[in-house]
């Protein structure tokens, strides 16, 4: 890509954020401006800001990743992230706009009627949203780079920067009005190059993406080594080398060298010509499949183990994770009423359901255009250089452009909804809920997964992600399902599952993050854990519930349960309507 060309695309985007973020600001004045945009929010705004803050680094990168590595049951993400919302939609999003609740942590006070409960939801909000806010942090410095040379730590700087600079200024308002301008710009850029791909396929005579063969490369193909990578070649070969190869240094023009069967090490800055018609080799830990094996769900392509555990794993934490994201569940609260709660519900659906159609069309279509990215292990940028791949000349360059600058918008508008989220926490239970309580929260809110973004390499964007969606599975989605449909709910029980559930996942994703991927069960367990964390998580609410339901104070109960309830016409009846609470 042309770095003036690419920096230019991020410029403007960064230039857009922070003058609708500035126009928001014109439009806050008040605390409730700042928390919930005065519950003002239309429902088709609200369905864009929340596809917006929700189409992340792992839907614009890691989705398309995921597939080109692993193949087709890496599918179970996109089909999670947007299955999650039909569950919110029936369970969770009409009530819980009805509590009148700021926060997740309002909600939990307010229905246990319990401090001890609140604070553990407070600690569970930023543990989960700085969980989230690293990869999308790292994903923008793996952006700027691949666009621009520049080192990783600039590009989480920068999202860093002007996201706690537009949710300090203008909070909900102008966050919402950010959020929603982006969705559309991520649509449009990861939209029209994907056009431009499946015609390349076409005209190239449909190559087969599901053939007996592994990837090879089409034609003599210089690979370029970005940083230090340790790859399997599982079939000899030939190539061309300058720079640094297995301890050895080779000058420039280069020259050839027999890679034998084996793993091999390749130096940041060196290249790779490899000849036409050779097995790529993959990335060590990355297992080359063939077409048919990539395409058949179960087969363990890419060599994750045990394939069956982590589908169904993956699928329970975003399917019941997307609940507990203190930054999307915060968005029903800028929603006038239940019903637009329910309604902006059903447009979210349709909106992830049009996008998520798109990164796997990049990912399967790396597999024939990029296959090198399968050597270098970067398959996350897989969006960000096939369009240039595949559309020669200044249309190319103009479509790598547009689908950076959509990157780009991904990055800033999820790590603003959740430097909100967690600022709206902080600045409640510390600072007493002012506005410039919100304003120094932000910055608290920022810096912590700033620093761990740029000491950390990190997971691929979408495992990392995951991770997050399994911890909030594990905690809030008990907390919200019982304490919304089960009366008998105590403060005990939920304080114990919370950090049962929660602090389960929340070690499982500190070990995996801390040793890497493995292999056998242990590996599994610790790498997609929602499986067996939130039946943990879920039980113990229940069994200590039951144990401690002396500590139920009925009318409150009955009080809370009611507003979350009723529709919101019934529960502004006058007093002279009749009672409701029945007897």
């Amino acid at each position: 890509m042309n770095p003036g060309l690419g920096l230019a695309a991020l410029v403007v985007v960064l230039a857009a954020t922070v003058g609708v973020g500035v126009y928001g600001l014109r439009l806050s004045r008040t605390t409730s401006d700042f928390y919930v945009a005065s519950r003002e929010i239309s429902p088709l705004w609200n369905a864009s800001a929340i596809g917006g803050e929700y189409l992340s680094a792992a839907s614009f990168l890691g989705v398309a990743g995921l597939v080109m590595a692993y193949g087709v049951d890496m599918l179970a993400y996109p089909v999670g992230y947007t299955a999650g919302y039909l569950v919110l939609l029936l369970l969770v999003a009409a009530p819980l706009r009805r509590s009148g609740a700021y926060t997740l942590p309002d909600f939990a006070e307010e229905r246990l009627g319990s401090a001890a409960v609140r604070r553990v939801a407070s600690v569970l909000v930023v543990v989960i949203a700085w969980l989230y806010l690293v990869p999308q942090l790292q994903g923008a410095g793996l952006t700027l780079r691949t666009v621009t040379g520049a080192p990783r730590w600039v590009g989480a700087v920068v999202v860093a920067v002007a996201v706690v600079g537009v949710s300090a200024a203008g909070g909900m308002r102008s966050v919402t009005l950010v959020q929603g301008f982006q969705f559309w710009l991520k649509l449009t850029a990861i939209a029209v190059p994907a056009v431009f791909l499946v015609l390349a396929w076409r005209s190239a005579g449909t190559p087969s993406l599901t053939g007996p063969d592994v990837p090879r490369f089409s034609h003599a193909t210089a690979v370029p080594i970005s940083e230090d990578v340790r790859f399997d070649v599982r079939s000899p070969v030939t190539v061309i080398v300058r720079g640094g190869l297995d301890g050895a240094t080779f000058r420039a023009p280069g020259t050839a060298v027999r890679l034998a069967d084996g793993e091999h090490t390749a130096a940041a800055r060196a290249t790779l010509t490899f000849p036409a018609g050779a097995v790529v080799p993959h990335q060590h830990g990355l297992v080359p499949a063939s077409g048919a094996r990539w395409a058949s769900p179960l087969s363990g392509a890419g060599g994750r183990p045990h394939p069956l555990y982590a589908v169904y794993s993956i699928l329970l934490a975003t399917f019941l994770g997307t609940m507990g994201l203190p930054h999307v569940v915060v968005r029903f609260y800028t929603n006038p009423d239940g019903q637009a709660a329910r309604r902006t519900t059903l447009l979210v659906l349709v909106l992830l359901s049009v996008f998520y159609l798109l990164p796997t069309v990049y990912g399967a279509l790396g597999r024939i255009f990029a296959p090198q990215l399968l050597l270098t292990g970067q398959t996350d940028t897989a969006v960000l250089v096939l369009p240039q791949i595949v559309q020669a000349g200044e249309g190319g360059r103009l479509l790598g452009a547009l689908v950076a600058a959509g990157a780009f918008a991904a990055f800033v508008s999820t790590a603003s909804g959740l430097t909100v989220s967690v600022a709206g926490v902080v600045s409640q239970d510390l600072m007493r809920g002012s506005t410039r309580g919100f304003r120094w929260a932000s910055l608290a809110a920022g810096v912590p997964p700033l620093v761990m973004a740029t000491m950390t390499a990190g997971l691929p964007v979408a495992d990392a992600i995951g991770l997050a969606f399994a911890v909030a599975a594990s905690s809030f989605c008990p907390l919200l399902v019982l304490g919304i449909w089960w009366r008998g709910l105590t403060d005990r029980g939920a304080l114990l599952g919370l950090v049962a559930g929660g602090g389960l996942a929340a070690l499982a994703v500190v070990v995996t993050s801390v040793r890497g991927p493995g292999r056998g069960w242990s590996a599994a367990l610790l790498e997609e854990p929602a499986a067996w964390t939130v039946p943990v998580a879920f039980a113990v609410m229940v069994s200590v519930s039951l144990l401690t339901r002396r500590r139920i104070s009925p009318a409150a109960v009955d009080r809370v349960m009611l507003r979350m309830h009723l529709p919101e016409e019934v529960a502004a009846l006058p007093d002279h309507a009749g009672p409701l609470v029945p007897k």
